[in-house]
This record gives C-alpha cells, structure tokens and sequence, in this order.
C-alpha cells in the first residue's frame, strides 16, 4: 500500500467535502487520522481501508453510488469507467464450480483466475485470500461472497481480474447470520483504488434488484458473463 498521507485539505478534496467536514469527523473518529504537530494527517492506506469497511457496510444503492462517485472522482479527469464484464473472461468463470467446503472454494477460485494467465501464484493468492477471510469474512446476507486479498497482489497479476463460481449448494462462509453462501466472485485488483472501485462497483451490481437470483438461474459461463454486462450497462443508465 502507499505509504501516501493527506492533510485536511487533501483528503476534504478527495472525499468531496469541506475541510471542517473532515475536522469534525475526525475528532468524532469517524474517519481514521491523527495529529502531527497540531495538524490532522490521514494515512492513504488507512483510508482505503476505512472506504473498503464502509462499501461492506452499505446496503443501499444510494450509498454505494455515492461512495464510487467517491472514488471516480478521486482517479482523475482522465480516469476511464470501470467495466466489469471486461474485468470477467468467459475462462474464469465455473457454474457449477467444484468445491463443497470453505478452504477447496478459496483453492478453486484462485486456479479458476489462473487459468486466464492473468494470475501467475494462485497459491500466493490463495494465502492471501484465506488471510483476508480470516480477518473479517467477506460473505454477505444474500448468498454472495466478494473474496478478495487484504493487499492488491500486483506482483503476480498481469492486469486487474475477477472470477465467478456457483457451487450447486450452499456453504458455510462465516456470514452474520450464518446465511449459506453459493454464489463466489474474486476480486484481484494491482492497486488499491482500482480495487475500491471494482468492489463499490460490483456491491452495486450485486445490490440490484433480481441480479442475484438471475445469477443462480444462469446456465452456463457465457449466461453469467451476458447478466454481468447487462446489469452493468442498467447501471449506468
């Protein structure tokens, strides 16, 4: 992660509000910072992390809209949309996908990503996702879990890439309310705003109204992938 601090100013421009905004917040703590010689300093690492915490907390589309207007606006003029069907190749996506415990769906999520060639250490990604897993489980309510590292692994991925599986049954995967999880997108991002903005992107799709049960419908690869492009597109409408 970067080792990247804001000032006040700073990170009031990178969150889109005013500097007493972020004053108030922070001596709240409700956004992480500390003081440095009288003045607020904000780790960029620590505020990923806070945006990540806050994106898993959202259970509305409104607040996860605003939260990747966040992080867009937060990329720059130049920044380009983020597509999630091009982040998903038919190759990395398995219905049914062959796993039926907690540790063989980490394993066979990681050597689905790899057979893309995008991902060269599958076991590498596969520590670190048991890893992140064993900080905070990362099943939702609804069935779906967004695996993803605690860190982006650049170092073994060519580009950014996600990968789907449905098991044919529904596995414990730590949720709440101890809610069956069968539906398994990974997330493998090289850094860390490309990752806040595909997992607030793909928490929006998955939070649209029938996309979850369309997926556990879908046939095959090429339905999951024609569902994904389609309920995107809906989002930008």
């Amino acid at each position: 992660m970067s080792g990247k601090d804001f000032n006040l100013d700073e990170l009031a421009a990178y969150l889109h509000l005013t500097p007493p905004q972020v004053a108030r917040m922070a001596e709240r703590e409700q956004v992480p910072g500390r003081r440095i010689g009288g003045e607020w300093r904000f780790s960029e690492a620590e505020i990923h992390l806070w945006l990540e915490q806050r994106i898993g907390a959202s259970d509305t589309s409104g607040e996860l809209d605003a939260v990747e207007s966040i992080l867009d606006r937060g990329a720059g003029e130049t920044y380009e949309s983020i597509s999630l069907v091009e982040l998903l190749p038919l190759e990395a996506i398995a219905v049914p996908l062959e796993a039926r415990t907690h540790t063989s769906v980490i394993s066979s999520m990681c050597r689905l990503a790899a057979a893309t060639g995008l991902l060269w250490d599958p076991d590498k990604m596969e520590t670190a996702v048991r890893d992140r897993e064993e900080l905070h489980p990362t099943a939702l309510d609804n069935g779906v879990s967004l695996l993803h590292p605690r860190r982006p692994q650049s170092s073994i991925l060519a580009e950014p890439l996600l990968a789907f599986g449905r098991t044919d049954r529904g596995i414990p995967f730590g949720g709440a309310r101890g809610t069956l999880t069968d539906l398994f997108f990974l997330i493998c991002s090289t850094d860390d705003r490309c990752h806040l903005r595909v997992l607030a992107r793909l928490s929006r799709l998955i939070s649209s109204p029938g996309f979850v049960s369309d997926l556990r419908d879908a046939v095959d690869a090429v339905a999951v992938r024609e569902l994904v492009e389609q309920y995107d597109e809906e989002i930008n409408l």
